[in-house]
């Protein structure tokens, strides 16, 4: 329903112009929805993702974060580094191990490699078939530990130094 408005926002406004010419600006090439779509849209797209550093912080705090991790990748994968905490649960498992592992009134939060990576998406895709809430981890393993928060790996447990670039360099909150 959003992308239908969306749609018929963007569409039915003309191009911007210069003069009687239209926009050679690739930005304003389309128009930006109107406002009321945009925030319907926006409204949603934090219905489905969470980032990192707010997994993090929840995480971080006294008591039940109120969800529950998962990691969606192989094995090899989780051995290299996965969240502390997080559930491992490969994509093609979830069918049959799901019920086993995940208490279906308790929202999850999916990850994979990064965001060139559609693994966590496929796996939230396949937990809500299931009946389950569920939200993506944008960025996924990479930003978690380019943003420096702590990680294990089979081999024990880690942490990189935050890439100031896209991480706050004094551990302040990020002021999204």
């Amino acid at each position: 329903m959003v992308m239908t408005s969306l749609n018929a926002a963007t569409t039915a406004r003309p191009a911007p112009t210069v003069g009687t010419v239209p926009s050679a600006d690739p930005v304003l090439r389309v128009p930006p929805a109107s406002p009321a779509v945009a925030a319907a849209y926006f409204g949603a797209s934090l219905a489905f993702h969470a980032d990192v550093y707010d997994v993090a912080s929840a995480l971080a705090a006294d008591g039940d974060p109120g969800f529950v991790v998962v990691d969606s990748r192989s094995t090899a994968s989780w051995d290299q580094g996965h969240i502390p905490g997080a559930v491992h649960l490969p994509t093609a498992l979830i069918p049959e191990q799901a019920a086993r592992l995940l208490d279906p009134a308790v929202p999850v939060v999916t990850y994979c490699w990064g965001p060139g990576c559609n693994g966590a998406t496929r796996a939230a895709l396949a937990l809500a078939q299931l009946g389950y809430q569920v939200k993506e981890m944008l960025g996924g393993f990479a930003y978690w530990a380019r943003e420096g928060f702590a990680y294990e790996t089979r081999q024990g447990g880690g942490r990189r130094t935050a890439d100031p670039l896209t991480a706050p360099a004094d551990d302040a909150d990020c002021g999204c």
